[in-house]
């Protein structure tokens, strides 16, 4: 939890790392039928999908390895445990007779968060004086705000809990959910919630 005083509103976020998406790649190509036949837990079958799926249970990540040499790991909840996941990965197949030349490209493609400013927004005047937003409340009750910068979208809520998706790094959805409520504070699109009401939550 991260806590800053402010003169209006104090900012009081709860942010989690909810998934990470990356991609991995070995320069090398991959015999997905030895895999199969040596490593156990793993599930193969190239008429429903070209690629691999081998599961950890530590870290609970899933990756989906292609005969191209590129994998993509999902289900990490941090960045050392991704990292922590795909060494695990490589160390599996080593251990399994499967030879990996050089080190792997580690990329992540997308961040997902969540989290929760503990503040009430109005999303009508949000949606009315912020730019680069979406807001079709007989569709779907939250409001879509691009932000460019960190780039990322924010699913806001009216009870103050977010979505977001489009990270790169861990710092970016820091750095974005600190941003939008600071515009929405500016805006005063924001009003503090009550004690006895946040209880209730």
């Amino acid at each position: 939890m991260v806590i800053i005083a402010d003169s209006n509103v104090q900012y009081k976020a709860v942010i989690n790392i909810e998934n990470i998406v990356a991609t991995v790649t070995l320069d090398q190509n991959l015999d997905l039928y030895a895999m199969e036949r040596s490593i156990p837990n793993i599930e193969y079958d190239p008429d429903q999908f070209p690629g691999l799926i081998f599961r950890l249970e530590q870290p609970k990540v899933t990756s989906l390895i292609f005969k191209s040499g590129k994998m993509v790991v999902t289900g990490a909840k941090s960045t050392d445990e991704l990292i922590k996941a795909v060494k695990r990965i490589i160390r599996t197949l080593r251990r399994y007779s499967i030879r990996i030349i050089g080190k792997p490209k580690i990329q992540i493609q997308n961040i997902v968060a969540s989290a929760n400013l503990h503040v009430h927004v109005n999303l009508d005047k949000a949606a009315f004086l912020l730019e680069n937003n979406m807001y079709e409340p007989e569709q779907f009750p939250g409001l879509i705000f691009r932000m460019d910068e960190p780039k990322v979208v924010l699913l806001i809520f009216s009870s103050g809990k977010m979505v977001i998706t489009g990270a790169k790094r861990e710092d970016e959805v820091y750095k974005a959910v600190k941003r939008i409520f600071e515009k929405l504070n500016e805006l005063e699109c924001i009003s503090a919630v009550e004690e006895e009401e946040e209880l209730e939550l």
